[in-house]
């Protein structure tokens, strides 16, 4: 039978000094190129494996560590300024706040903190 391949591809000639430290050279670089994808690889699963493991906190809000009756609701009195016309309440936690005009037709918005029973921020609304 006849001989397909020709008899250079058969013996594999060395190659010559300059081409063998390029050959080098490119194998070390796969290599660290390797060892950094996988450094990152594990990094990216351990952050993963940390979130999916980590526990469920929650901020406590102050409402939360407010101790509420069994027996009936919380007694709060928000001592707004007299004359003050509410015009929108927020609640957000333990604080209310509400928003509205003095007498004197100022803008103004006071939170009231239940936890605490009183008033905590009083802030004019207003352009300069």
């Amino acid at each position: 039978m006849a001989n397909i391949e020709p008899d250079d591809q058969e013996e594999e000639k060395p190659l010559d000094p300059v081409m063998e430290k390029v050959r080098r050279k490119m194998v070390r670089l796969q290599l660290v190129s390797a060892g950094v994808m996988f450094v990152s690889l594990m990094a990216v699963l351990g952050a993963v494996v940390y979130k999916v493991t980590k526990s469920e906190t929650k901020e406590t809000t102050p409402l939360a560590s407010l101790a509420v009756p069994s027996d009936g609701p919380i007694a709060a009195t928000a001592a707004l300024p007299a004359g003050f016309a509410v015009s929108d309440v927020s609640l957000s936690g333990a604080q209310i706040l509400f928003y509205g005009r003095t007498v004197e037709g100022q803008q103004k918005a006071y939170v009231f903190d239940v936890s605490a029973g009183r008033i905590v921020a009083d802030v004019a609304v207003g352009s300069d």
